[in-house]
């Protein structure tokens, strides 16, 4: 982590033979079929059913080997000091995040079989009859406008101060 500097994936270029996709060319996806997304360093890829005794430098060993690792980062239980189970390994390339995927997915790590996939995903896009496209809203949201809710009154509200 001594360098600043973000890494730019270089351009995937689309071939004119290939069928069209319901999204983007160069879309990542993720196991379930998520559009996987880089975060605002590099590729971070998610690590469960992590055996709780598992060291940094196992980790290390395990998806080193898959590319340079920007961070590796544990979350430790304050009781016992053991992993949570889950580990994020950050990757300065798109590259190195898939071929850890591929490489280290469904393979065993101290006994257990680890999991292992895109961290951050792109929302589906909603589909919504009105047209809004999406957005922040909720259950009092007409067409991208809050709407006003009637109040119901308190007890306190029906007595007067004498």
């Amino acid at each position: 982590m001594a360098s600043t500097e973000m890494d730019i994936d270089p351009p995937v270029p689309e071939s004119i033979s290939s069928p069209p996709k319901p999204h983007a060319g160069s879309d990542v996806r993720t196991s379930t079929g998520a559009v996987a997304v880089r975060s605002i360093e590099g590729w971070i890829i998610l690590v469960t059913n992590v055996h709780e005794e598992a060291s940094e430098e196992d980790l290390q060993e395990v998806f080193g080997e898959f590319g340079e690792i920007k961070n590796l980062h544990m979350n430790l239980d304050r009781r016992t000091g053991y992993v949570k189970g889950y580990v994020l390994v950050e990757y300065s390339t798109q590259s190195s995040a898939r071929a850890a995927i591929a490489g280290a997915n469904g393979t065993k790590l101290l006994d257990q079989t680890i999991a292992v996939d895109f961290a951050f995903v792109r929302p589906p896009p909603n589909k919504k009859e009105n047209g809004s496209a999406g957005g922040r809203g909720g259950r009092n949201t007409v067409g991208g406008t809050r709407k006003e809710r009637e109040r119901s009154k308190s007890p306190a509200d029906g007595l007067k101060d004498e």
